[in-house]
């Protein structure tokens, strides 16, 4: 029970394949209370996901891009909870223009780059700072990533997006460090998501992942990544801030 009376917040739940399904999952079979956020017409989906995990949690009204609903966000927390233990950054989106193009970072205007930085990385301070009222020293903010050391196939803007995730990463580590709160991301291997199967070229990395992957990889099973997240968001970390814990069967450290 890694996560006895912790309250954790879980955003990126869409359906069950949703790797946040399975960090909210084992967050509660860790002994955590969960709440989730949605938005808009995805919501009823998230609501319908909940039904399907061991306690179903209400779900919250959040986009991340809508100030008003970031300062909700923290009224509606504070009204239930008198502390957020961990909060989990599972929040990805851009355009399709910076997604797979065929003329690669050269296709997309600013305005669709400027979405995708917003959501996928900007989002992850916004996210934060809409709850730092109440976390406390222990509480853990853990974020999923996709290794940005490298340049991916059609992965295109939204690479350079999760480079800038790991970046405002670092800097949340720098500026909660002094009041005892962790920022950690997950880099998980490619998994078979609804988001994932959006992403152009994505059978590209089912294809080679399993057999880089010393370990082996199964698409499938998002399981790994979401103890990892459990792991970062419990009290066996208490020194660790500013990484980026690599879940992926050991690929990202194989050469060609």
């Amino acid at each position: 029970m890694l996560l006895a009376d912790k309250k954790v917040l879980v955003t990126g739940v869409l359906t069950p394949s949703s790797m946040a399904f399975d960090c909210a999952r084992v967050a509660q079979e860790q002994g955590a209370e969960v709440l989730l956020t949605s938005f808009g017409r995805a919501r009823s989906l998230t609501e319908r996901a909940a039904k399907r995990l061991p306690e179903p949690p209400d779900v919250l009204e959040l986009d991340v891009s809508d100030a008003v609903h970031l300062e909700a966000l923290g009224a509606e927390l504070g009204r239930r909870w008198d502390r957020v233990d961990g909060v989990v950054h599972a929040i990805g989106f851009a355009p399709s223009a910076c997604l797979g193009q065929d003329d690669g970072l050269f296709a997309a205007g600013w305005d669709d780059v400027a979405t995708a930085l917003q959501v996928s990385a900007f989002s992850l301070a916004s996210l934060t700072g809409a709850v730092r009222g109440l976390l406390r020293p222990g509480s853990a903010v853990v974020g999923l990533d996709f290794d940005a050391s490298v340049a991916w196939p059609s992965y295109d803007w939204m690479g350079v997006a999760k480079a800038a995730l790991e970046s405002t990463a670092r800097y949340l580590a720098r500026d909660l460090g002094p009041a005892g709160v962790r920022v950690n991301l997950v880099a998980a291997g490619p998994v078979r998501t609804t988001a994932a199967r959006s992403i152009p070229g994505f059978s590209a990395f089912e294809d080679v992942w399993g057999e880089r992957a010393p370990l082996g990889w199964d698409i499938t099973d998002a399981e790994p990544v979401a103890r990892a997240v459990a792991a970062l968001l419990s009290d066996w970390f208490p020194a660790t801030t500013g990484e980026i814990v690599h879940v992926d069967g050991g690929a990202h450290a194989m050469g060609v």
